[in-house]
């Protein structure tokens, strides 16, 4: 269609595109997230295995004696745990969540009708890293209130009364908050871990594959570099463990808390470096990590042509 203008020339008419919101693109992302069954399952079996270290703590002999005799480091010990677990088993969550929503993009060639409507490139990238973001805070959140519920139940089966409550103080809250702020740290590197390796592999299984042995593989090359230390006997091997992400982030929140908050620390439970390390040291090797992360799905997202 065309006009005339004044001087009797005619002029096509100007037509108006609309193009997708970053609030459109993640409305349309938690969509996708909603209707994954799998995205259902994997929340239920987070809540079941939560639950399995209350019913060990019910099994536990003497567990009155325990709250009675010092209810306060007995409540350390009961908040160190929990919030253990719920860090070590919420991350393949969101691995699986971020390898899925960017991965099947790549798989299934949705990406290219995606550009082609007009989302921008890293529009959809940080359309899908928020997602996750606002996901992963929601899980958390129902997971600390469903730790909170576990806690006050087991406590009144285990002795009967709930008077071990009154001896959190402070002091107790800080900390467990603290311990949450290093849950939150893991959350935010493994999502990007993630993100990067599906954006670098371009593939859903690929992607979803790499980035779940990323932290076993993390903490089991430690083992290895132990033995090489053993055979080489170069202190080479166990230095470079300090570098490890998995182990820092294992580290992470005994370091961090006060030792006051000694029961709370179970991070023996897993590998952590070979060398002494500080809180310090796990939170700056965490934002290099971050940082890369970050760096490789931008650039490569921005950079890189769409071919499949």
């Amino acid at each position: 269609m065309s006009t005339v203008a004044a001087g009797g020339v005619l002029t096509p008419t100007e037509t108006i595109t609309a193009k997708p919101s970053f609030l459109g693109v993640v409305r349309g992302e938690f969509l996708k997230v909603s209707r994954q069954w799998t995205t259902w399952i994997m929340l239920v079996l987070l809540g079941g295995i939560m639950t399995l270290p209350y019913l060990l703590s019910l099994a536990r002999p003497h567990a009155k004696d325990l709250f009675a005799a010092d209810p306060l480091a007995a409540m350390y010990q009961s908040m160190g745990s929990n919030l253990f677990v719920l860090r070590v088993f919420i991350g393949p969550v969101l691995i699986i969540l971020t390898a899925r929503l960017i991965g099947m993009e790549y798989s299934g060639g949705t990406i290219r009708v995606l550009l082609g409507r007009g989302v921008g490139r890293l529009q959809l990238l940080f359309g899908k890293l928020l997602t996750i973001g606002i996901i992963g805070l929601a899980i958390l959140a129902a997971g600390l209130v469903w730790d909170g519920l576990l806690s006050i139940i087991t406590l009144q089966i285990s002795t009967g009364n709930l008077d071990a409550l009154k001896a959190l103080n402070s002091g107790f809250w800080q900390d467990t908050w603290l311990y949450i702020v290093t849950i939150m740290i893991s959350m935010a590197v493994t999502t990007l871990m993630a993100a990067a390796i599906t954006v670098l592999t371009r593939s859903l299984a690929a992607g979803l594959s790499v980035a779940l042995c990323w932290f076993p593989a993390d903490n089991i090359g430690v083992v290895f570099f132990y033995l090489a230390f053993k055979l080489t006997g170069s202190n080479f091997w166990t230095v470079i463990t300090g570098d490890f992400l998995g182990p820092n982030l294992n580290a992470m929140a005994g370091l961090l808390l006060p030792s006051r908050a000694s029961a709370a620390d179970f991070s023996k439970a897993f590998t952590t470096p070979l060398v002494p390390v500080t809180g310090g040291h796990t939170l700056l090797i965490t934002a290099i990590y971050a940082v890369i992360f970050l760096a490789v799905a931008v650039i490569l997202t921005a950079r890189r042509d769409v071919t499949q």
